[in-house]
C-alpha cells in the first residue's frame, strides 16, 4: 500500500484533516464529502472491523513504528489507502490541535438504514435522542447502548453527530457497532407504537411514574426518548409518548446528566 511522508500543511491530499477542531466547518464538509474522523489506532480498528472503508490514514512520523500493525491490517483489508506520515508539529497544524493518540484515519459513510429495518430484526430495547447536540453525550450515550446491550440508537435531525469526530472519541469507538439511523418523528413514532414499542420519555414531571415502577411492569419493546441538556424535552414531545418516567434522587439533586441518566435506565431496563 502506498506510504508517503508529506511535509507541507498545504498538501490537497490532506483536505480531509484541516481543522479538525472547527465544529461548523468539519460538519458541513464531512457532511458534503461523506466521510468522517477517527482517531488513534484502537478506533480506526474499530471501525476497519465493523465494514467501513478509510480514504487515507494520517499519523505522526513518531507513532510510526508502533501503528504497524495497523497499517498491516489497512493494507490486508483496504491495500489501496494511502498512508500520509507528517512531522508531530506538521500534524498539528493540519488538525489544529496536538494529536497525542497518534493516528487518524478518514473514513467513507454509509448509506442510514431506515426505522423499520432496525426495529425488525427482534429489537426490544432502542434508544431515540430528541435535540441531544453535545457531542460529548452524544458518544457516551452510545457507550452505555452498547455496555447495556441494547440495541439501536434513533436521532432527530436537531441531535449532534454521532460520526463527530469527539464523539466517535467519547463512545470509544461503539457508533460502528450500535446500529442507528435518523428518525422523522411524525412519520416514524407511529410505526415504532405498531410494532409493540412503549414509548417511555426520561423526564421530570409531576405525572412521571418512578423507573422502578416502569421495571415493574416488564415491558417487551420499550424505546427510551432522551432530551436536549438544557431544556430536555419539550410538552409535544412528551404529550406523544405513552410514559414519562424519572430516575428518582436524593441529596438536593434534581436530575443526571443525560449520558448518565441513560446508563441507569437502560441498567435498569436490560435484558
Amino acid at each position: 500500500m502506498p506510504i508517503e511522508h508529506v511535509t507541507a500543511s498545504g498538501d490537497a491530499r490532506l483536505r480531509d484533516y484541516i481543522d479538525l477542531t472547527d465544529v461548523a466547518l468539519r460538519t458541513s464538509f464531512e457532511a458534503e464529502h461523506g466521510l468522517y474522523i477517527a482517531e488513534s489506532e484502537k478506533v480506526i480498528l474499530r471501525a476497519l472491523r465493523a465494514g467501513y472503508e478509510p480514504r487515507s490514514i494520517l499519523m505522526s512520523d513518531r507513532w510510526l513504528e508502533r501503528m504497524t500493525g495497523l497499517i498491516e491490517e489497512v493494507a490486508q483489508r483496504f491495500p489501496s489507502t494511502p498512508v500520509f506520515i507528517a512531522e508531530e508539529s506538521e500534524l498539528e497544524k493540519i488538525a489544529g490541535f496536538h494529536v497525542h493518540r497518534g493516528a487518524l484515519a478518514s473514513m467513507k459513510r454509509r448509506e442510514l438504514p431506515n426505522v423499520k429495518s432496525l426495529i425488525s430484526n427482534g429489537a426490544r430495547r432502542i434508544v431515540i435522542l430528541d435535540g441531544v447536540v453535545d457531542h460529548t453525550n452524544v458518544g457516551a450515550i452510545f457507550r452505555s447502548v452498547a455496555g447495556m446491550g441494547a440495541d439501536a440508537v434513533l436521532i432527530t435531525d436537531q441531535c449532534a453527530d454521532p460520526f463527530y469526530r469527539r464523539s466517535i472519541r467519547v463512545s470509544m469507538g461503539t457508533v460502528f457497532q450500535v446500529p442507528w439511523t435518523r428518525i422523522d418523528w411524525e412519520r416514524d413514532l407511529p410505526s415504532l407504537k405498531d410494532s409493540g414499542f412503549t414509548i417511555a420519555a426520561l423526564a421530570l414531571t409531576a405525572e412521571s411514574i418512578s423507573l422502578e415502577e416502569l421495571v415493574n411492569r416488564s415491558l417487551e419493546r420499550l424505546a427510551w426518548v432522551l432530551g436536549s441538556e438544557g431544556g430536555g424535552l419539550s410538552k409535544d414531545t412528551m404529550a406523544q409518548c405513552d410514559l414519562v418516567v424519572n430516575i428518582p434522587m436524593a441529596g438536593g439533586v434534581d436530575s443526571l446528566n443525560v449520558a448518565a441518566a441513560s446508563a441507569v435506565a437502560l441498567w435498569a431496563t436490560r435484558g
